[in-house]
């Protein structure tokens, strides 16, 4: 398992791997993913490390409803936030969901019409 020394989530939160950032919150980051599976793929992490939704506590509402809150901003500032529109919001848990880095993160898609599973990680 990795911890928060050795995490790459955690590196970019911190500025020491570049990434393009979309939106910063005193307690979240929004980042475009490097592979997008949508025209629109970002990422929103928790700046504290948490590894992934089943090691969510309950201590840990306030830092999941503003990842939702930075979510709906990404969504927004994209035009998507709309009745006509849309997006989804991915959480992966573990390998059979595809998760490669074990950093709690929020995908955020869309830009296009979404249909089937998607292989994001």
């Amino acid at each position: 398992m990795t911890d928060a020394t050795d995490c790459l989530f955690c590196k970019i939160v911190a500025g020491e791997v570049p990434s393009e950032t979309v939106l910063e919150t005193s307690n979240t980051v929004a980042f475009k993913d490097i592979t997008p599976a949508a025209p629109l793929h970002v990422l929103v992490v928790p700046r504290r490390h948490i590894v992934d939704a089943s090691t969510v506590s309950a201590e840990d509402g306030p830092v999941l409803a503003e990842m939702l809150l930075t979510a709906r901003a990404v969504a927004d500032a994209a035009g998507l936030a709309t009745p006509d529109r849309g997006y989804r919001l991915v959480f992966n848990v573990g390998p059979d969901a595809l998760m490669s880095i074990p950093h709690l993160h929020l995908h955020v898609l869309g830009g296009e019409p979404l249909k089937g599973h998607l292989g994001i990680e």
